[in-house]
């Protein structure tokens, strides 16, 4: 009966140290700037001159801000999530961390929680600006559609956070894991555009099983999602967008939510599985 309670104190209690850290720490202020910079200066460019008011300026500034989150935001998970583990194993802390009274599970989640936490609050910073800027030159702003957007990009940060994390469980080193961190983004980001393309023409792929490629990608989902939730039609990403729009209709939005969802249970749930066998610090 005692457990339970246990377990919940010491998650939360290396959560807390975690926070704390990563609000000192020189990425998050290097983060939060650059995002809340870029996010501003997207928010000034699709505006300006275009005399857009209301929800039709959001719309505008949406679809600027997403194609910077989708750039941006994988590259600060990843990277933070990368450094969690490897980096307190070559700083010898570790071992320190794992001496204390508590289970080896309970380090990893505690230490995530507190990075996803860190990561949201840099996130509703540059959020926050942005959207100070749309109400004062758009001349107010859709809030439920940029609520939805904001939920989106948590849910896309906190998956790529769970992929870092269990690079970093894997990784015996920092600069390892920060450099597969990075091949990993630039795969996303890059790469898989390519390859789907490449490979629809190479093996002649039905529409389907393009779709079917396109939303294991979690930048890819994170996408479509946005566009669904913004109302906006799906057929401006082509015959992929297209397919899924009438063929799925309104249960569309639910799947690609699920998908992102998975990307955030799945690498975690394996980081702290591989974490727990393991027999080495």
């Amino acid at each position: 009966m005692t457990k339970a309670p246990t377990l919940s104190r010491g998650t939360l209690a290396f959560a807390r140290r975690e926070f704390r850290d990563a609000l000192a720490s020189k990425w998050f202020l290097l983060y939060t700037v650059a995002f809340a910079v870029l996010a501003v200066g997207v928010s000034f460019l699709t505006l300006s001159g275009v005399g857009s008011h209301g929800f039709a300026g959001f719309g505008r500034t949406a679809a600027g801000l997403l194609n910077l989150i989708m750039l941006v935001v994988p590259l600060m998970a990843l990277t933070a999530g990368a450094g969690s583990i490897a980096g307190e194993r070559e700083r010898g802390t570790l071992l320190y961390l794992l001496a204390q009274p508590v289970a080896r599970t309970q380090v990893l989640l505690g230490k995530y929680l507190g990075l996803a936490a860190a990561l949201v609050c840099s996130l509703c910073i540059g959020f926050g600006v942005s959207a100070g800027v749309l109400a004062w030159r758009a001349g107010g702003v859709g809030t439920g559609s940029f609520v939805l957007l904001v939920g989106c990009t948590v849910l896309l940060a906190l998956g790529m956070l769970s992929i870092g994390v269990l690079i970093s469980v894997v990784s015996r080193r920092s600069a390892v894991a920060t450099g597969f961190a990075l091949f990993v983004w630039l795969t996303l980001v890059f790469v898989s555009d390519l390859g789907l393309m490449a490979s629809s023409l190479i093996f002649k792929l039905r529409v389907q099983e393009i779709f079917g490629l396109a939303i294991v990608n979690p930048l890819q989902s994170f996408k479509m999602a946005v566009i669904v939730n913004l109302n906006a039609s799906l057929d401006v990403l082509g015959p992929v967008g297209a397919y899924a729009s009438h063929t799925m209709g309104d249960a569309l939005a639910w799947i690609l939510i699920a998908v992102m969802v998975a990307w955030i249970v799945l690498p975690l749930g394996l980081a702290m599985l591989l974490f727990a066998r393991s027999r080495s610090v």
